[in-house]
């Protein structure tokens, strides 16, 4: 053991000013992993795993682990269900989801140390497509064939922090405010006593089950999607939209554990934003490229990406094909409407003139494929907070089109069924105001022992619908190979 900090003055101080305030244990994390910590700390409550790894294949610097939130919410058709640890319920109304959060974590002045990643405490969890029907006047006339809730997130103040540059890891709680500073200070050093004494035992052995995965179905065929993409098509010769993102919906019935799908796909396909939150009746597995908003301190920044290909075999190959992607008239013209979009979704809650576009038309280059990916920045007006930024941004550009409204109406009307987490967000929210989304792609959502699988791309004037149909299928494929290797790892 490094250390526990900050000083039991320092901590005092704070409780004593009515402020909560992160409490940590600082180990070495040589013979500990994320995956590891999870399969400690997860057992069958609500859990979460966050890792990235950055577009040069190297590993993020922060991952987070974590379970037993000391509160859980789902919202869904106007009410919002909240489960505290003790078992207790609570249901109230909304009408926007996201002021339901901002409450929630308003509830707590919490101090931001330094020294620890922008996450110290707040909500993890996720944002499903459908929950801009709260805030946006869209039609909803969908199947809801999966049922999820449209939110849920784990609201957590204890949880285990990886720093995979310094090879350590932090075990963080809140110490809260109380009539007795001293004793919210020992209750503080004992949670952490007790995650480190379940990050002592043994990880637990994923219940494999036996059998093979499902066939893939789908809900609609190719034939079907082909009628799909020629109907958006006359909707852009008409002059209601220049891009609408259309997408099909692909399912596998499971033998194994969810998280044994996890762990293949982190490896198949690593990426800036993995996550895997088990959540009550469902799991969330995904390995998503492309940040929807991240907010620190007064900054914000979007990242459109938009425009693909496969890497090449080697060197001169790869730089070959970015060239060529670069080159491609077609996917910069789409790129470059969306960063617009972008900058008009960040200009809404940023102070006049703060925003730029700091990256352009740049080629990020993952595992198996590259990314045209740009930068958006500005400053958030003092009068507007990380969740205004969220709102104004979602969903995503990039898994809608423009003009956004009249593209969300469009999907509503081409698509058969709901979204769920496909073209949401992914992330968390901080005590601090900060937050950092991905957007829910290269995702799977399991329920009753189905994995769902979401997959589509921007359609334009010049769109062919065998083209269309065949990206999304290998935007997918990631996800169906991970489903066959965990099933292949089971036998």
């Amino acid at each position: 053991m490094i250390g526990t900090a900050p000083a039991v003055e320092a901590v005092i101080g704070h409780l004593r000013q009515n402020r909560a305030v992160p409490v940590y244990r600082e180990l070495l994390s040589d013979l500990e992993t994320p995956v590891s910590a999870y399969l400690k700390l997860a057992g069958d409550g609500p859990a979460f795993l966050l890792e990235s790894a950055e577009p040069d294949e190297s590993v993020g610097r922060y991952s987070f682990v974590g379970s037993d939130p000391y509160m859980l919410v789902a919202m869904r058709d106007g009410t919002a269900t909240f489960t505290f640890a003790d078992g207790g319920t609570e249901t109230v109304a909304y009408r926007d989801p996201l002021r339901v959060v901002a409450r929630q974590l308003a509830k707590i002045n919490a101090v931001s140390l330094p020294e620890l990643p922008a996450f110290q405490g707040g909500a993890i969890g996720y944002l499903g497509y459908e929950a801009v029907e709260s805030f946006e006047r869209l039609p909803h006339t969908r199947a809801d064939d999966v049922g999820l809730p449209d939110v849920q997130l784990m609201f957590v103040d204890t949880f285990v922090m990886f720093d995979n540059v310094s090879r350590t890891q932090k075990l963080v709680t809140l110490a809260h405010p109380s009539d007795d500073p001293q004793r919210s200070y020992q209750e503080a050093l004992k949670r952490l006593d007790q995650l480190a004494e379940r990050l002592g035992s043994r990880p637990a052995s994923l219940d494999h089950g036996c059998g093979a995965a499902g066939p893939v179905e789908t809900n609609m065929s190719k034939a079907e999607f082909a009628a799909m993409v020629r109907q958006a098509k006359e909707y852009i010769a008409a002059g209601d939209i220049i891009q609408v993102v259309l997408s099909q919906r692909l399912k596998r019935r499971l033998a194994v554990h969810p998280f044994a799908v996890y762990r293949h796909l982190r490896q198949l396909n690593p990426s800036p934003y993995m996550y895997f939150l088990q959540l009550p009746d469902m799991h969330v597995c995904g390995a998503s490229p492309e940040m929807l908003v991240r907010v620190r301190g007064s900054r914000m920044r979007t990242v459109p990406v938009a425009g693909s290909r496969w890497r090449g075999k080697d060197r001169a190959s790869d730089d070959r094909i970015a060239e060529e992607l670069l080159e491609d008239e077609k996917e910069v013209a789409e790129h470059v409407m969306l960063v617009d979009l972008a900058r008009n979704d960040l200009g809404r809650v940023a102070v006049g003139g703060s925003v730029s576009v700091t990256r352009l038309l740049e080629v990020d280059r993952f595992s198996h494929v590259m990314h045209i990916v740009s930068h958006v920045d500005g400053s958030l007006s003092p009068a507007k907070s990380g969740v205004d930024a969220l709102r104004s941004c979602f969903p995503a550009g990039t898994l809608s089109g423009a003009p956004k409204i009249r593209a969300m109406e469009i999907i509503d009307e081409l698509e058969p069924t709901r979204r769920g987490v496909y073209g949401g967000a992914v992330g968390y929210f901080a005590y601090s105001g900060d937050l950092d989304t991905a957007i829910g792609i290269r995702t799977m959502v399991v329920r009753d022992g189905i994995g769902y699988v979401q997959a589509g791309g921007g359609i334009v004037a010049d769109s062919e619908a065998e083209y269309e149909f065949n990206e999304s299928m290998n935007k997918a494929a990631a996800l169906l190979a991970a489903i066959d290797r965990a099933h292949g790892a089971s036998k």
